[in-house]
């Protein structure tokens, strides 16, 4: 079980720095059950801590020990390890869209500059974020983009991240339009690897099992992942996780599937809800996630209409594990398959595919509703 004093003292931390300047400064926040660690830099999530089936803490998301590290990372490899990514998460196709009959052409900065990944050069992830608010169990952070990377307008951001009972993490990302239209599409980049690296098995997330019950349909893409247009069906092909299986069972099929001379998955499926359901119905688990190292099982909720999921296929064994996930004996450095990111956003260059009716999930304006992207991460534990 957890022990709550350091929890206690990553609390006062937040009372004694909720006016520091510095971006990489941690705030640990925790409820029964759960604890996470963040700092205003991406307005990260650092580390996240749960019981496993023997009721030992693990910590089941990849980071850096030293703060400093992120930002290394950041100036060469860009890993995007748990930060939020944004002004427009995922692709653009060549970095332009036209809104309104206006052109706007933003970095691209992704295979060799065909198109523009996670929000340009410099992102949502590389930004100081403002500490708005912070209690035991939640915390808050601000940001004011004023046109960054050339996006249309500016537009202010809020981040809460919670704590609670169940255990649970609910991520709230509400965005707001101060002048012109634009799009807007945010989500949480966190590398989750529930196996927290205990045991041989544990170390990837191939075994790992995966659900996704109305994940029917994906989006196509080229060889540099970037959507082509048509939709295709899951059924019979290596991408169907309708029904539960290990992420390993069907990966040796997935060959150029995740990009050119790549094996493996990073596929935005398409979340259709049932019948009596509604689209941005935030009431059902979309996505199940189970470890049998460690027994520790995540369900994710959201309101979004998307999953990006992508199972590291071109990590390298550069990253070292934490201090918090070296086990006995165990790994010391993330190889190929040993973490797996689960986007929740809209579709992926729905911004260029007008056919697809996205628009109003994806554009907004000084007098439409906020941009909302909320999800929510319950943690239990499994036999087996």
């Amino acid at each position: 079980m957890f022990s709550f004093t350091p929890l206690v003292a990553g609390f006062v931390g937040i009372l004694a720095w909720a006016q520091s300047s510095d971006p990489l400064q941690k705030y640990t926040i925790s409820a029964s059950g759960i604890n996470a660690t963040f700092i205003s830099y991406g307005a990260r999530l650092t580390n996240l801590y749960v019981n496993d089936r023997n009721g030992n803490p693990q910590d089941v998301v990849l980071g850096f020990d030293n703060a400093e590290d992120y930002i290394r990372d950041d100036e060469t490899t860009h890993t995007y390890l748990g930060p939020i990514v944004g002004r427009y998460a995922n692709r653009i196709r060549n970095g332009t869209f036209t809104i309104q009959g206006r052109t706007s052409h933003v970095p691209q900065n992704d295979n060799m500059g065909h198109n523009t990944l996670h929000g340009g050069q410099i992102g949502y992830d590389q930004r100081n974020w403002t500490l708005v608010s912070a209690n035991s169990s939640s915390i808050t952070f601000s940001l004011l983009d004023q046109a960054f990377e050339g996006f249309p307008g500016s537009i202010i951001t809020y981040a809460t991240y919670t704590l609670s009972a169940g255990p649970t993490w609910t991520s709230r990302l509400v965005s707001i339009p101060l002048d012109e239209p634009t799009p807007i599409m945010l989500a949480n980049h966190v590398y989750w690897n529930l196996g927290a690296f205990i045991d041989g098995p544990g170390s990837t997330i191939l075994n790992h099992t995966l659900h996704m019950p109305y994940a029917a349909r994906f989006i196509e893409t080229d060889n540099i992942e970037v959507p082509t247009g048509p939709i295709g069906p899951v059924h019979g092909t290596f991408l169907d996780f309708t029904s539960p299986k290990q992420i390993g069972r069907d990966i040796s099929w997935a060959t150029n599937a995740c990009g050119y001379n790549c094996t493996g998955y990073d596929h935005a499926f398409i979340l259709d809800r049932p019948r009596y359901s509604a689209p941005e119905a935030s009431d059902l688990s979309v996505l199940t996630l189970s470890s049998g190292s460690t027994g520790i099982r995540m369900d994710v909720f959201t309101n979004q209409q998307s999953l990006q999921v992508y199972t590291c296929d071109n990590t390298d064994g550069s990253i070292e594990v934490k201090g918090s996930q070296r086990h006995e004996a165990g790994t010391r450095f993330v190889e190929k398959y040993g973490c797996i990111v689960i986007e929740t956003q809209q579709w992926i260059d729905g911004v260029n595919h007008p056919e697809w009716g996205q628009d109003r999930y994806q554009i907004y304006t000084v007098d439409s509703e906020p941009a909302v992207v909320y999800a929510r991460y319950d943690f239990s534990v499994v036999d087996s």
